[in-house]
């Protein structure tokens, strides 16, 4: 679609879906921050893998929470560990635990200490047990204490010796 990075926010939010699907990778790299965060949860919800995978970190962290709560579990699967890392504490906390539930086993280990602390503590119970056991010990310092306390018995079960020597109480 010839111009697009020229549309206002208003004439992104009017787009229809099907356009937004149609669109290539090329196009969706031209979409600035506050066009993404114009995108209707609908817009979300039809684009592609492809698209998602060809989305800057920048335009990640441009996704409104509701926005990233829309995604389906192939497109949140599609994230790269680097897309995950742009995502602001505040998009993390506002995850649904199916969109939690969706990431891969990789996906977990991607994740900062800080996204980590970010996690309600009803977000890490739902996290599948092998993902919480993948988590690094380099991450598991980043759990905070409500969210240690809040661990599933199969969730402890799950950790190796070196990730249980990794919690801490702060």
């Amino acid at each position: 679609m010839a111009g697009l990075s020229s549309f206002t926010t208003a004439q992104i939010a009017v787009i229809g879906t099907q356009t937004i699907a149609d669109l290539t990778t090329s196009e969706i790299l031209l979409l600035r921050t506050d066009q993404i965060s114009a995108l209707r949860t609908d817009h979300i919800q039809a684009l592609r893998t492809d698209h998602i995978v060809a989305l800057t970190t920048t335009q990640i962290a441009a996704l409104e929470t509701g926005d990233l709560n829309a995604m389906t579990s192939s497109q949140i699967q599609a994230l790269t560990t680097t897309q995950l890392q742009a995502l602001t504490t505040a998009q993390i906390a506002a995850m649904e635990t199916s969109d939690l539930q969706s990431l891969t086993t990789a996906q977990m280990r991607g994740l900062t200490t800080t996204q980590l602390a970010a996690l309600t503590t009803t977000q890490l119970q739902a996290i599948e047990t092998a993902d919480i056991a993948a988590l690094t010990t380099a991450q598991i310092p980043g759990l905070t204490t409500a969210e240690i306390v809040a661990l599933t018995t199969l969730q402890i079960q799950a950790l190796t010796t070196a990730q249980i020597q990794a919690l801490t109480t702060a």
